[in-house]
């Protein structure tokens, strides 16, 4: 249960900062969204501390975290505001990704590794 708990507190964390950022976005033309800017990274930050705080290392959670957002930012900044996605943007974002794969893998295995720990 506490696993769960992290990974959903890490999308929770991840969701909150692409919202941020889009609405940064759109507060360009509608400065209303400002509100959302500041309350989306607040809460990001927020989960992001309490993922850390439930054990997740700092790492893995801010790779995850990071590379998520730059996806999920990128792609969702096509659809709601028409910005380009090439493929070599997209190339950047799966070579992101296969980082933080890389960088969870390891981390997993350095936990193994460590004397005590069952896995």
């Amino acid at each position: 249960m506490r696993d769960l708990r992290k990974w959903l507190l890490l999308t929770a964390a991840i969701l909150l900062e692409v919202a941020a950022t889009l609405s940064l976005r759109a507060a360009l033309d509608h400065p209303a969204f400002y509100a959302l800017v500041v309350l989306g990274y607040l809460g990001s930050f927020a989960a992001l501390s309490l993922v850390l705080r439930a054990g997740l290392a700092l790492g893995v959670a801010y790779g995850i975290w990071g590379a998520c957002g730059v996806a999920l930012t990128a792609v969702l900044a096509t659809a709601f505001f028409g910005d380009p996605l090439t493929a070599t943007m997209g190339l950047g974002i799966a070579l992101v990704i296969g980082g933080v794969l890389c960088v969870e893998l390891g981390s997993q295995a350095a936990h193994r590794r460590e004397p005590g720990v069952r896995s």
